[in-house]
């Protein structure tokens, strides 16, 4: 079982099933990335494995962010795979951590090779369970459809459920209108809920992970 309490302290966090895909979902400039990475950079801390797909930032951007993450980070521990389509070759090192490019945010299948080289890597590496996170679903959605998006999610939920790694997947819940987020909500075990609080600062939620979703609380 996963324990992300040490992140977020919701009790539905204390024991999370190895193989659970979790979408956190709000709305723009909530701290969704952060957290996702936060849930990460604590499974390095526990010697982890870590993949993350990114459709934003480059994949040295963010080596080195979680380099200032986890200070004492063993690259080899890390992959990346960066699908904004830029950075040339293929496959590239950077330090000990493995990159695998993509050609858009849009190219799923070239997505899932690179996440199953990453996944070959860290076992081979030692690495016997980690986390996943994927950042963002809502840019894939502008290069697809949401019933693909869909497909790939159910499909990248049960290679995470073969490795015993669980995933944690960012969406933009003011982006797409209702019948998207329910669609994709659907390829999901559990959604953590991040919104604005009225006084000012963050309030999350947990639902689907165990029994009844939680209540509103500061983060």
């Amino acid at each position: 079982m996963y324990d992300l309490t040490s992140v977020l302290e919701f009790d539905a966090l204390s024991e999370v099933r190895p193989g659970s895909s979790i979408l956190i979902s709000g709305p723009a400039m909530s701290g969704k990335e952060r957290l996702a990475y936060d849930i990460l950079a604590d499974g390095l801390r526990k010697d982890d494995g870590a993949v993350v797909v990114t459709t934003g930032d480059g994949a040295g951007s963010v080596v080195e962010e979680f380099r200032s993450l986890v200070p004492d980070l063993d690259d080899s521990q890390l992959g990346v795979i960066d699908c904004r389509g830029e950075g040339g070759t293929d496959e590239e090192a950077i330090g000990n951590a493995h990159a695998h490019h993509v050609s858009s945010p849009g190219d799923l299948t070239g997505i899932g090779i690179g996440i199953t080289k990453a996944l070959e890597g860290l076992h081979n590496a030692g690495n016997e369970q980690g986390r996943l996170a994927l950042v963002s679903l809502s840019t894939m959605l502008t290069y697809t459809d949401k019933k693909t998006v869909f497909k790939f999610c159910h499909v990248l939920s049960s290679r995470l459920d073969s490795a015993g790694y669980i995933g944690v997947f960012t969406i933009d819940s003011g982006a797409h209108d209702d019948q998207t987020l329910q669609v994709i909500k659907q390829a999901f075990d559990g959604m953590i809920d991040v919104r604005d609080a009225e006084g000012g600062g963050r309030e999350a939620r947990v639902l689907g992970l165990a029994g009844e979703p939680t209540d509103w609380q500061d983060i």
